[in-house]
């Protein structure tokens, strides 16, 4: 029998797509923060998961599109980006009106949590 809990805290999570969909999602555990380190590992993850899920897109080249947070340009994110041979894109000045995330997060999240 499930619960139905009012609070459940917060839940960190990453996640990667391209034009075909979700790559890889994956959940922080609680009060944990990301460092340079933990997105190193999460990109050396995407890499694995885009052997696995896409294959033939490593040897085309991978495009790598992020936002300029702190984590993302930390020497340890860079040096794993480098080493995963992913070209890295220069984030564009934020705009509502062509974010990303907003425009197909929701609709992937709906897709992947229905049920």
């Amino acid at each position: 029998m499930f619960r139905v809990e009012k609070f459940v805290g917060k839940v960190m999570a990453t996640f990667f797509l391209d034009e075909k969909g979700l790559l890889l999602l994956q959940f922080m555990p609680q009060k944990t923060t990301i460092t340079g380190q933990t997105y190193a590992n999460t990109i050396t993850s995407l890499r694995e998961a885009i052997k696995e899920k896409r294959r033939g897109k490593l040897s085309a080249g991978v495009l790598f599109l992020h936002d300029n947070a702190p984590v993302h340009m930390s020497a340890k994110s860079q040096a794993a980006i480098r080493q995963c041979g992913f070209q890295q894109l220069n984030h564009p000045p934020y705009r509502p009106d062509l974010a990303p995330s907003d425009y197909f997060l929701f609709r992937v999240m709906k897709k992947f949590f229905r049920g």
